[in-house]
C-alpha cells in the first residue's frame, strides 16, 4: 500500500491525503455531531428542531452572500495564482467582513417582519437575532478556509471542523447542566446560541492557525508580487488591485447561492405550511418536519463527509489543470468522481435501506425517523454524483450551468410540495427529493460530456459494486448468524443495545463490500498484466 501511494504524482498524492484528510475529519464531526443531535432532540424535541431548522436558511443566505461564493472564489483564484496568494486572501476577507455586519445589522433591525412576514412563525423572531451574530464569525472562517484549500493546503480547514464541534457540544452541554440546576426552562434558544458558539469558536482557530502556520507557497513558485506605494497615496492592507478579479469570480457564485438559498428557504417554509393544508395541526406538521431534517437527513448525508471532501480538492484542482492546460487530467478527475460516487452511493443505499428502521428506533427512539432513513437511502447515488460533478463544472468555470441546473432542480421539488403535499403528505416530499436529485445527477453529468471526454463504464461502475454489494449482504447475513451464537441477544433489534448491533452489522458490510471492491481491482489489475 505504501508503495502504490509513494508512485503517484506528487499532485495525485497531495489530492488523496487532502481527501482522506478531510474525510477522516469529517466523520469525526459527523459521529460527534450524531451525539449532538440525538441530545437535542431528546432535549427540545421535534418540534424545537423544527423550529431551529426554520431559522437557519435565513443564515444560509447570508451565508451565501458574505461568505460561501467568496471563499469559493478565493479558493479557485488562489489556486491558479499561488504567488498572489496573501493579497488576494485579504481583498476577500474585507469584502466579507464588510458584507457580513452590514447583513448581521439588517437582520437584528427586520427580525419580527422577517419571522412574522417571510417565516410565516412569530416564534421564530428571537432567535434571528442571535442567529445574525454569527454570519460575520462565519465570514471570517470561510474565508480562511478558502485560502488555505486555494494553497491546496487543508489541514487547518479541517481540524476547524473538529474544534468547532467540541467546543460546541462542551458549551451546549454545559448550558443545560446550569439551566437544570437553576430549574430553567430549555428551549429552542439552545440550539441557536450552540450554533453561534460553533462559529465563533471556528472563526477563533483558523484565525490563530493563520497567524501561527500561515500557508506556505511551493518552493519552485515565484515571490509574491510587492506593489510600491507612490508618495502622496494611501497605502492599505486590503490591496484593491484584486477585488475586480475576485468579485468576477465571486459575483457569479453569489447570486447563484443567493437563488438557491432562496428556494431552499421557500421549501423550508412551504413544507410545515403545505403539512397543515394536508390536515395536520402545526405542532405535527413542525414534528415531522423536524424529525425529516433534524433525524432522518442528517443520516443519509453522514457518508457524504467523502464525497463533499473530495468535491471541495476536486474545485481547485481542476480549476488549476485547465489553467495549465493538462486535459488528461480534467478527464481522470471526471472518472474518479464518477467512480468512487457511485461505489459511496451504492453501498449507502444499501445499508440504509436495510438497516435505517433500526437505527432511527434506536438511535432517535422514532419509528418514523427510520421509515424516512430507509426511503431516503435511494437518494445517496444522485446526490453524491450531483455534489462531485457540480464542484467539477464549478472547476471549469461553468459557474453559470451548475447554477441553472440547481435551481431547476430545486423548482421541481418545490413543485412537489406545494402541489403534492397537500394531497400526499410528506411522501410527496420524499419523492421530489429524489426526483430532483437524479435529474440534477444526470444533467451535471450530460454536462461534462460536452465539455470533455471522460471514461465511463456502466458495468465497471455501476453494476460490479451492486453484485459486490448483494454478495456482501448474504455473507454478512450469514456470518451474524455465526456471531449471535456467541454474542448475547441484547444485540437484536428492539433489545437495549440494538444501536451497538447494527454498528456492528454496518461495520462488517463495509468491510466485505471494501474488501470485495479491492479484490475486484486487484484481479483486473493482474488480467491487464497479462
Amino acid at each position: 500500500m505504501k508503495q502504490i501511494f509513494f508512485s503517484l504524482s506528487p499532485k495525485k498524492r497531495a489530492f488523496l491525503t487532502g481527501t482522506l484528510l478531510l474525510t477522516g475529519t469529517g466523520f469525526l464531526c459527523r459521529i460527534l455531531g450524531f451525539f449532538y443531535r440525538i441530545f437535542m432532540s431528546r432535549t427540545i424535541g421535534a418540534e424545537g428542531l423544527g423550529i431551529y431548522n426554520m431559522v437557519h436558511p435565513v443564515f444560509g443566505i447570508c451565508f451565501a452572500l458574505c461568505a460561501g461564493s467568496i471563499q469559493t472564489a478565493l479558493s479557485q483564484y488562489v489556486a491558479s495564482n499561488q504567488k498572489k496568494g496573501r493579497a488576494v486572501f485579504r481583498t476577500g476577507l474585507f469584502i466579507s467582513l464588510t458584507l457580513s455586519l452590514l447583513l448581521a445589522l439588517f437582520i437584528c433591525n427586520t427580525s419580527p417582519f422577517i419571522a412574522r412576514y417571510l417565516l410565516l412563525e412569530p416564534r421564530c423572531e428571537p432567535y434571528l437575532m442571535i442567529m445574525a451574530l454569527s454570519v460575520p464569525f462565519a465570514a471570517l472562517h470561510a474565508c480562511i478556509n478558502g485560502y488555505y484549500y486555494g494553497m491546496q493546503k487543508s489541514h487547518v480547514p479541517a481540524f476547524s471542523q473538529v474544534a468547532e464541534q467540541i467546543i460546541r457540544m462542551s458549551a451546549v452541554f454545559g448550558i443545560v447542566q446550569i439551566m437544570q440546576q437553576n430549574g430553567k426552562e430549555i428551549t429552542v434558544s439552545l440550539a441557536v446560541y450552540g450554533h453561534l458558539i460553533g462559529e465563533m469558536a471556528s472563526a477563533a482557530f483558523t484565525f490563530i492557525c493563520l497567524i501561527f502556520f500561515p500557508p506556505a507557497r511551493k518552493k519552485n513558485s515565484q515571490p509574491e508580487t510587492v506593489h510600491t506605494v507612490q508618495p502622496g497615496t494611501i497605502h492599505t492592507v486590503f490591496p484593491t488591485h484584486y477585488t475586480l478579479p475576485l468579485l468576477a469570480l465571486a459575483l457569479p457564485l453569489m447570486g447563484n447561492r443567493l437563488v438557491l438559498n432562496l428556494l431552499a428557504s421557500a421549501e423550508a417554509i412551504w413544507i410545515p405550511n403545505r403539512l397543515a393544508a394536508y390536515g395536520l395541526s402545526s405542532s405535527d406538521a413542525f414534528s415531522i418536519y423536524g424529525v425529516l431534517t433534524g433525524m432522518a437527513l442528517p443520516f443519509i448525508m453522514f457518508p457524504s463527509a467523502i464525497t463533499n471532501s473530495m468535491a471541495v480538492l476536486l474545485l481547485p484542482s481542476v480549476a488549476q489543470a485547465q489553467a495549465e492546460g493538462k486535459q488528461n487530467q480534467i478527464s481522470a478527475s471526471i472518472s474518479m468522481a464518477l467512480r468512487y460516487s457511485l461505489y459511496m452511493g451504492i453501498l449507502c443505499t444499501g445499508l440504509f435501506c436495510l438497516y435505517g428502521l433500526d437505527l432511527g428506533s434506536s438511535v432517535f427512539q422514532s419509528p418514523s425517523a427510520g421509515a424516512y432513513i430507509r426511503i431516503l437511502g435511494w437518494l445517496c447515488p444522485f446526490m453524491y454524483l450531483a455534489t462531485t460533478l457540480g464542484s467539477i463544472l464549478n472547476g471549469l468555470g461553468k459557474t453559470f450551468s451548475t447554477f441553472l441546473q440547481n435551481v431547476c432542480a430545486l423548482c421541481l421539488r418545490l413543485v412537489f410540495v406545494l402541489l403534492g403535499i397537500p394531497i400526499l403528505g410528506m411522501k410527496a416530499y420524499l419523492w421530489g427529493i429524489l426526483v430532483s436529485e437524479m435529474f440534477l445527477a444526470f444533467w451535471h453529468m450530460a454536462t461534462l460530456r460536452r465539455l470533455t471526454s471522460f471514461t465511463w463504464n456502466a458495468a465497471d461502475m455501476v453494476g460490479k459494486p451492486i453484485i459486490v454489494l448483494f454478495l456482501g449482504i448474504w455473507l454478512n447475513q450469514k456470518l451474524w448468524l455465526f456471531f449471535m451464537t456467541f454474542l448475547p441477544a441484547a444485540l437484536e433489534p428492539g433489545a437495549a443495545w440494538s444501536f451497538f448491533g447494527t454498528t456492528i452489522k454496518i461495520f462488517m458490510l463495509c468491510c466485505l463490500y471494501g474488501s470485495g471492491l479491492l479484490f475486484c481491482h486487484l484481479l483486473r489489475r493482474e488480467y491487464q498484466r497479462r
